[in-house]
């Protein structure tokens, strides 16, 4: 992944964040970006840096916590970044 791709998301992030409360009931999007595939030591998707479990959940999960995992994103980038090296 390249470094604009991580400063989109980290974008991405904030747009969603930014928004006090979701319009409209589950309408919090999902950071997916059809790139599935888990990193082994980081056990992050490589394409939206969610877990396995918060992939699993995420059509069952609340606005609230689809924002908690995109307020997750961030702090995941950094570590993510420096293993591009």
């Amino acid at each position: 992944m390249s470094l604009h791709y991580w400063t989109k998301l980290g974008e991405r992030a904030q747009q969603v964040l930014a928004e006090p409360t979701p319009p409209a009931p589950n309408s919090v999007p999902s950071p997916c970006v059809s790139l599935c595939l888990m990193h082994p030591s980081a056990g992050w998707c490589d394409g939206c840096l969610r877990t396995l479990p918060e992939i699993g959940s995420w059509s069952r999960a609340s606005d609230e916590e689809k924002r908690q995992v995109w307020a997750q994103l961030p702090e995941r980038l950094r570590p993510r970044q420096q293993m591009e090296g």
